[in-house]
């Protein structure tokens, strides 16, 4: 029977699961929320799983902890304390969310000894940056698409609620087309500048960008970057992966 990993990712919209065969991702899904009856649904459509990662922004059933404990032969919740397989430089470790040093890891995994800018746009965007020497130093967290709109709508008397489309547009002539051009092109402009402030300071810098709004950047931004959508996953099967060699 051959061995895989689950890896877990409780996100704050899904919890996102990956089927790893050794270092590569065989399949992923998504649902609303994480419950024993999916787990055991997936336990018996890949029996070889036997390791499991699970990494969360928010709280989680205690039975479904111990549902992977009692039925995975090693389970780890990420945590501060967790071993990792780059050096944690950030100050305030147990605050740094288990999503950016796990999409930190899956960077430097697939570029080691390169510097890295991460880029995860999903409800907040984040940018995190690796160094060249595998240490992870920190980033920045800014409002994410969804959340800026949201933001016009519920602090403002009368503007309305938008969705995010793409926008060509220099600027709007309706009070819609001026939301989704002030809030997507301050998003294009924020992202190319970071780019260019972290290439002034680190060289042959590498960019990936990872998250369910990566899409969004396709042909917008002036900067070359990669995009990966398993990034996190495949950095939560390395640190797997790494404490079972430690």
């Amino acid at each position: 029977m051959i061995k895989m990993n689950l890896t877990i990712d409780i996100g704050n919209t899904f919890t996102k699961f990956s089927i790893c065969k050794e270092d590569n991702i065989i399949s992923s899904f998504k649902y609303n929320e994480l419950t024993i009856n999916q787990l055991i649904k997936i336990k018996k459509e890949y029996p070889g799983l036997e390791k499991a990662i699970l990494s969360t922004v928010k709280e989680y059933s205690p039975e479904v902890k111990e549902y992977l404990l009692k039925n995975f032969k090693k389970f780890i919740e990420l945590d501060h304390n967790t071993a990792l397989p780059v050096e944690n430089c950030y100050k305030s470790k147990n605050t740094l969310g288990n999503d950016r040093i796990a999409a930190a890891v899956g960077a430097n995994y697939l570029y080691p000894d390169t510097n890295m800018l991460v880029i995860d746009a999903g409800t907040a965007i984040t940018y995190d940056f690796v160094s060249e020497n595998n240490q992870y130093m920190g980033g920045k967290i800014s409002p994410g698409l969804e959340m800026r709109f949201r933001a016009l709508h519920q602090f403002t008397g009368k503007l309305p609620l938008i969705q995010k489309g793409d926008t060509d547009k220099l600027y709007g002539n309706t009070t819609e087309e001026s939301i989704r051009t002030g809030v997507e092109n301050g998003i294009i402009y924020e992202t190319d500048k970071t780019i260019d402030s972290f290439k002034e300071f680190y060289r042959n810098l590498k960019v990936i960008i990872t998250g369910g709004d990566a899409i969004f950047f396709d042909k917008k931004l002036k900067n070359s970057f990669f995009v990966n959508f398993n990034l996190t996953a495949l950095g939560l099967n390395r640190i797997l992966e790494y404490n079972g060699e430690i």
